[in-house]
């Protein structure tokens, strides 16, 4: 008879290209993930995977038998979900957050999560966009609020929310006029996301349409390092001025009428690679499309219905 965990760890040890990922993804230890895949591997009478540089690779058998390794993993946890209470969670999320959200609906989020799932331990990671993306598909985390959507195979992703950008700064830091031109703007630093980002390259573009091909940028991953530039009379910001109300309405910062192509939204969205084990990433997506619904300053204005989970 073939024990299912061995499915499974033949499963996650392709998922992640390693038999120690494996392992801390399954709470045991490497040498148990080589015991089990060497079971399945006589169970079944074939090699799976071939040692590589790095980790372990499939092998064309390996490869043929994932997607049905899947399947009976995702029969298996589909059947203890009909089972359970519906009220009930368990086990630890890892969620990547993009600081935007953190700096607005997130605390709201985990408060509401730890109320109707007491038993569900989050392991939260806030970085940029691009760094989510990247943890997201090597596995390293397994729901991402961030810049998205995410274009890649497998990943669903769902709508979670949309702030404007816009161009803030200290007020009289150039004039006391009601639009202010490219040129002005540019005689002092343009501080926005690190330069890697979608707000940073757009931006950049803005700028050199208006002829200025090395326009000096400061690039951060903090937002809050930005604000404190802009604050402190550095630069002009272009950032979404969501969580920047009250340095707005105590008249510390302002947001100015450049003469300029219009900035693009900021589109969020909740973002994970469907499979086995994505049920707790579905449930905290809707709960988190429900908070980010409400949230001050939010533009987007699809339906977004009830989402199936």
């Amino acid at each position: 008879m073939i024990d299912l965990r061995n499915i499974e760890t033949f499963f996650w040890a392709a998922a992640l290209g390693s038999l120690r990922a494996a392992g801390e993804k399954l709470g045991t230890t490497q040498p148990a993930v080589s015991q089990r895949i060497a079971a399945l591997e006589l169970a079944l009478g074939v090699k799976l995977f071939d040692r590589a540089a790095r980790g372990v690779r499939l092998t064309a058998k390996g490869q043929e038998l994932l997607a049905h390794a899947e399947q009976l993993i995702q029969a298996r946890n589909g059947l203890i979900e009909a089972a359970r209470d519906s009220t009930t969670m368990s086990g630890r999320l890892n969620l990547g957050v993009a600081e935007t959200i953190v700096q607005t609906w997130l605390p709201k989020l985990i408060a509401e999560i730890h109320m109707a799932y007491p038993d569900l331990t989050l392991e939260i990671e806030v970085d940029t966009s691009e760094m989510l993306q990247s943890y997201l598909m090597s596995r390293r985390i397994d729901l991402a609020f961030l810049m998205g959507p995410v274009l890649e195979p497998r990943v669903a992703n769902r709508p979670l929310c949309t702030y404007p950008l816009a161009w803030i700064a200290k007020p009289g830091l150039y004039s006391s006029e009601k639009s202010v031109s490219v040129e002005t703007i540019c005689a002092l630093p343009v501080i926005t996301y690190g330069s890697n980002s979608t707000p940073y390259r757009q931006v950049r573009d803005i700028l050199q349409r208006y002829r200025f091909p090395a326009p000096r940028m400061y690039g951060s991953a903090s937002l809050s390092m930005i604000a404190k530039m802009a604050l402190d009379g550095i630069g002009t910001a272009v950032i979404t001025p969501v969580f920047l109300g009250a340095e707005i309405a105590r008249g510390e910062l302002e947001i100015l009428d450049v003469e300029a192509d219009p900035l693009n939204d900021l589109h969020f969205t909740a973002s994970w690679i469907d499979g086995p084990d994505s049920h707790a990433a579905r449930v905290i997506t809707h709960m988190a499309q429900q908070v980010a619904r409400n949230s001050v300053g939010n533009v987007l204005i699809t339906d977004l219905g009830s989402e199936e989970i």
